[in-house]
């Protein structure tokens, strides 16, 4: 096993018997596999398109697959055993298609001839040859930019998986896919060829994000200002816990008059604020916080648990019983719902005893999207001119275990009384309960969403720019992100597409860039690593950071 794709990997330098995230080696190694048949695929489905061959299937398979991939999504063995066989199957009936369509099939060699085994220790073995560090004689800076690329790719594919259970899709968005993985393949794509294919997934990432957000606004309204509840009231529960808005939805539909109250977990959070997820009337509030303590919150739930597509961390013993998975999130022994029909969930939800009082423990407010802010510009504008506004921190992104992501908490803390703080993902989870006040009415902690909400903050971004006749560079905002999964290095790179400069990053920087290319990264976007919250404050405020 050799793993680096996330941030907490190993020493800072991969995970080698077993995944600081808990994955086992030999799913490890299945996911290694999957993704060298999905090359094999990608090579057959756009020789097949150029023949006229539909390639509907194969776009969802693929986008679909590639999100399996992404940490903490799933290791069951068994789930990505069906993925590679139903990979070389997909690309078995594109060869019968062509031949259909021209008569010919053109040899090719690796992955597109690959077979896969019967059973599951020889794919496992199998995958096991087909590793990050089985490639040899390829340049390792050129390596370090095509798995920068390939993370990318994987959080791209989990935004367009969103966004396709919507109904948006884009056909651009998934041939870039197709021709990024078969491109892994191509020996005479140099650095140069790489770092613009870096910027590319950049540019579709951000294609995405807009369908994703076209479906998510589209379906449940523009989120809106919203007080929720942090405690519970008595009553039987079900906790909503990872990112799909659909599952979400259709759980409400499903638990209308039951007496079962509705709750979420981490990056559910932000639900609160779509109108018509808000008007279900037993979708309560919020309960927990997201990953540093979510073992310890599920385990003291009283209701059922359902975890929707990602962020599932190593399922204790203690709340087995009561965790379902829906979405593409699959661990071993845990009950699977493919098919949005919740009715085991509510069962288990009925069956056990919910809460017996109310607790009042506050609450924190949501719904500050692009719409909410936009509609405030003018005062925004306003309160830099006169300076009641010094400066905009976007602190957001991933959660994660480690002791130093309290960089995170400590820094918002410190941020000065006239400066205002949007964040989004599940890394404001370390502080999305801290008081900040207002500034002339507008609060200095303004929750933007999920990280599947970025698009909303980008576009926060650029209408600021443009309100302030300035580019983004030049605004008084600074982009403080923490990052622990693919997701976050798709935003990145959709950050990097755009020009914008100055991004501090931490805890750590990614393991998979090279030296070299950290620096053309350093030297050409300013990226930076993260030090502590009073340098970064000084360096970006400059004397008066403190004031």
């Amino acid at each position: 096993m050799f793993c680096y794709q996330c941030e907490q990997t190993a020493k800072g330098e991969g995970c080698q018997s077993v995944g600081v995230c808990g994955k086992p080696a030999e799913v490890a190694a299945l996911q290694d596999l999957l993704l060298y048949a999905l090359k094999g695929l990608s090579q057959r489905a756009l020789a097949a398109q150029r023949t006229g061959v539909a390639l509907a299937k194969v776009h969802t398979f693929v986008t679909q697959a590639l999100f399996a991939t992404v940490t903490n999504v799933g290791f069951d063995p068994e789930q990505f055993r069906v993925l590679i066989r139903r990979c070389v199957q997909l690309r078995e009936e594109l060869r019968v298609a062509t031949l259909a369509a021209q008569g010919t099939w053109k040899t090719l060699e690796g992955p597109a001839q690959f077979v896969p085994v019967d059973d599951l220790p020889g794919l496992v073995h199998q995958g096991e040859g087909v590793g990050i560090r089985s490639f040899s004689g390829i340049d390792p800076d050129v390596h370090s930019l095509q798995q920068l690329t390939l993370y990318g790719l994987k959080g791209l594919a989990a935004y367009a998986d969103h966004a396709r259970v919507l109904g948006q899709t884009d056909a651009g968005v998934f041939n870039f896919m197709l021709e990024t993985l078969a491109d892994t393949l191509n020996p005479d794509l140099d650095l140069e060829a790489w770092l613009t294919r870096v910027l590319k997934c950049g540019e579709v990432n951000l294609k995405a994000m807009e369908l994703l957000d076209a479906g998510n606004t589209g379906t449940y309204g523009h989120p809106v200002p919203t007080e929720v509840p942090l405690g519970p009231k008595p009553g039987k529960a079900i906790l909503v816990s990872g990112h799909d808005l659909k599952d979400l939805a259709e759980l409400l539909k499903q638990t209308q008059g039951l007496g079962i109250n509705i709750y979420t977990h981490g990056e559910m959070l932000p639900t609160h604020g779509y109108p018509k997820l808000k008007a279900f009337a037993h979708f309560h509030g919020h309960y927990g916080t997201a990953w540093q303590n979510q073992a310890r919150e599920f385990a003291e739930f009283p209701g059922a648990i359902l975890m929707t597509t990602n962020c599932l961390q190593k399922p204790r013993e203690s709340y087995r019983d009561n965790l379902f998975t829906s979405g593409l999130v699959s661990w071993p022994g845990i009950p699977h719902i493919a098919d949005q029909n919740f009715r085991s969930v509510i069962e288990r939800a009925l069956a056990l005893p919910g809460f017996a009082v109310a607790e009042n423990k506050g609450s924190v407010w949501v719904g500050f999207a692009r719409n909410t802010i936009l509609s405030l510009a003018s005062e925004v504008v306003a309160a830099v001119k006169d300076k009641s506004i010094r400066h905009f921190f976007l602190v957001g992104g991933c959660d994660g275990a480690k002791p130093g992501r309290s960089y995170y908490s400590d820094f918002v803390e410190k941020v000065p009384q006239d400066c205002l703080v949007l964040t989004l993902a599940c890394g404001k989870f370390r502080f999305f309960d801290q008081k900040l006040g207002d500034i002339h009415g507008i609060p200095r902690l303004l929750d933007v969403g999920q990280c599947n909400d970025a698009y909303s903050a980008i576009q926060i971004a650029l209408a600021l720019s443009q309100a302030f006749g300035v580019k983004v560079n030049e605004l008084p905002l600074s982009m403080i992100l923490s990052w622990y999964e693919q997701k976050a290095v798709a935003i990145l790179l959709t950050l990097l597409h755009l020009g914008i400069k100055g991004i501090r990053l931490g805890p750590s920087l990614p393991a998979f860039l090279t030296p070299t290319v950290l620096d053309f990264l350093v030297k050409n976007y300013g990226l930076k690593a993260i030090t502590t919250p009073e340098a970064d404050l000084q360096a970006i405020l400059g004397t008066a950071a403190a004031a």
